[in-house]
């Protein structure tokens, strides 16, 4: 039986009263972040893994993981408010926040949602314990955006699963333990209803990783090739050929997660110090421009979307929780987090100036440099236009766009011209 962390059968102690003990076991028990060298977690590196597991353990230990998941998969069952309550307190404190995405908020969110009860308690348990380490194996080399266009293939042979083909971009898969991963279990049926979600040992035989090395020599994403992977049913997630309900639940929970609502989160903020929020303020008294109004127009606007951005968080987390809102309006969030992202990020820019693109020695050309990476937020969890689709025909019930592959058998949709 899995262990779980003991909690009250009820809840015994107000939010302020929870914040008052979490700051007093923080003050004793995490590491505090040095503000003049703060933590770099390198995602392609084993040993920022290996840290953040530590970090997990310690909030496990001291029955602060977890803190939304149910008591009896390991969690505190807590609503959302004393999530946010921890998330201020720990603000100053070394956190396990590479553990958050995808492990934590989206592959542990979607197991407590569609997995079973045998892999709910020893999945969720394991990875708020920091035992574990869960990832998404999605993407496809040929599958573009269309993640319902899946090819790898889970055939049934005698009372196993044989699985065959090949997964790409999974993030930081190197260090995972367990993986969510779509596979075909139906080739006669439309797309969408021949998919199955397996939950997949990542060092199984039959699986060979790559490391997948970008230009600027990190190494965070992975290809896996399946040769041959021997599963059993207790690997199936949700129902066979249900494997659709499943990824939707996902999507739902990775989009939340990209943009900042989930309350499933082991602390909150930036993993490293260059993706903090830009402080504007302090951008234009560093280059002279403290009181040119185009400059605090520019800032008003940028904090304007920030303030935003976090109320919208809170309204479609409640939304969808009381019915309001489909599941599908965590797009929202995803939505608007790419477009505050490209804003805050070009707003410092334009603040910075030449500065940002030429070393002066006052270390404003890691504002350039982020620039650089801008379009990630619109590509995260699905791409912006992806974003505004879902928006528009599962949200707003517009009409959907023409597919020629919609209602067709997938063995005679036509792929690969």
């Amino acid at each position: 039986m899995t262990e779980t962390t003991p909690a009250p059968a009820e809840i015994t102690e107000s939010v302020a009263e929870f914040a008052a003990r979490a700051r007093a076991w923080l003050a004793d028990n995490m590491p505090r972040i040095d503000p003049e060298n703060p933590p770099f977690a390198d995602r392609g590196g084993e040993p920022s893994w290996l840290r953040a597991r530590e970090l997990q353990k310690l909030l496990w230990e001291g029955g602060f993981a977890g803190i939304c998941f149910p008591r009896e998969y390991g969690g505190l069952g807590l609503p959302l408010e004393y999530q946010r309550a921890f998330d201020v307190e720990s603000a100053k404190y070394e956190m396990p926040l590479i553990l958050n995405t995808p492990s934590l908020t989206i592959c542990a969110a979607t197991i407590l949602d569609m997995g079973s009860e045998e892999q709910k308690r020893a999945r969720i348990g394991a990875a708020l314990r920091g035992d574990e380490v869960l990832v998404q194996l999605l993407s496809e080399p040929n599958g573009g955006s269309d993640l319902a266009g899946v090819i790898t293939r889970a055939d049934r042979q005698g009372d196993t699963w044989v699985i065959n083909g090949a997964k790409t971009w999974s993030t930081s898969a190197f260090a995972g333990d367990y993986g969510l991963m779509l596979a075909r279990t139906d080739w006669t049926v439309p797309k969408h209803e021949g998919l199955t979600m397996f939950l997949v040992p990542i060092k199984s035989p039959g699986i060979t990783m790559r490391r997948i090395k970008q230009v600027d020599g990190s190494e965070e994403f992975c290809e896996e090739f399946f040769d041959g992977l021997v599963l059993g049913d207790d690997a199936v997630v949700g129902e066979v050929n249900g494997g659709w309900a499943v990824a939707s639940r996902q999507l739902y929970h990775e989009r939340r997660a990209v943009g900042g609502g989930s309350e499933f989160a082991s602390g909150a903020g930036a993993e490293n110090e260059s993706e903090n929020p830009a402080d504007f303020a302090a951008l234009a008294v560093a280059t002279g421009q403290a009181g040119d109004p185009r400059v605090q127009e520019l800032a008003g606007r940028a904090l304007v979307h920030r303030a935003v951005r976090d109320q919208l968080n809170e309204h479609v987390f409640h939304a969808v929780n009381n019915g309001s809102l489909p599941p599908t309006g965590g797009t929202l969030i995803r939505l608007f987090h790419a477009v505050q992202t490209e804003l805050e990020v070009d707003t410092a820019l334009a603040i910075a100036g030449t500065a940002g693109v030429v070393d002066e020695g006052n270390g404003l050309i890691g504002v350039g440099e982020r620039y650089l990476s801008r379009q990630t937020a619109s590509l995260g969890g699905g791409s912006t236009e992806m974003a505004r689709n879902v928006i528009s025909e599962r949200v707003l019930g517009f009409p959907r766009e023409y597919a020629a592959d919609r209602g067709v058998p997938f063995n005679q949709v036509k792929r690969g011209r």
